[in-house]
């Protein structure tokens, strides 16, 4: 895991109108998404399509944390990452259980929906995840709202894929394992902006010593 430097935490970033632009977009986007999903999730009884709603919340406010500190001093940018890290640890953690849970008491979606919807999401975050693709890198701030946006394209087509399988098998393990799977990215993507973010951390503060 490569750790980027960071300049000085009085120094502030160059925001272009752009970017500030796109991430407004990706804000409006995944919040009438999580709205979309969380009502389709629960009428399909889908763990997954349930997992990605969950998604689209976090995502919508870590756009929205992106943006209240994008003009902020290196070390707020860190800290923002730092909580956005956090907090896609603990969506894994929670879609792991769900998708557990769902398994033992063998609960089975219904797979149009699963599908349709899981379409409308990829449709969205490819083009979210287009918009971002050129602000791919950088300090742990923009990294962080990249691989949330990448996560979410991947999760789609898995969705869609595991849609197919309930609806050709006519059981409900296949949502479950791709719910499993997408906590599992989310908490791989976790540890490495965590560790990002710490790590830019301590170069400001031995910066500032």
């Amino acid at each position: 895991m490569m750790i980027v430097a960071v300049p000085h935490s009085a120094e502030k970033a160059p925001v272009s109108a752009g970017y500030r632009r796109i991430l407004i977009i990706a804000l409006v986007a995944n919040a009438a998404m999580f709205v979309v999903e969380l009502a389709s999730g629960l009428r399909a009884d889908s763990v997954s399509l349930l997992a990605d709603a969950v998604d689209f919340a976090g995502d919508a406010a870590n756009y929205g944390l992106s943006l209240a500190v994008l003009s902020m001093a290196a070390v707020w940018r860190s800290r923002a990452a730092l909580i956005k890290g956090c907090s896609m640890g603990a969506y894994g953690l929670y879609v792991l259980c769900h998708a557990v849970w769902n398994l033992a008491v063998e609960s089975r979606p219904e797979a149009f929906t699963m599908g349709v919807v899981g379409a409308l999401a990829l449709i969205v975050n490819v083009g979210v995840a287009g918009m971002l693709y050129a602000h791919r890198e950088g300090d742990a701030n923009r990294r962080s709202v990249w691989l949330c946006s990448r996560n979410d394209a991947i999760g789609n087509v898995a969705v869609i894929a595991a849609a197919a399988m309930v609806s050709w098998l006519g059981v409900g393990w296949p949502d479950a394992a791709v719910a499993i799977v997408m906590a599992g990215l989310a908490l791989v993507s976790s540890r490495s902006v965590v560790a990002q973010a710490r790590g830019e951390l301590r170069l400001v503060a031995g910066e500032e010593r």
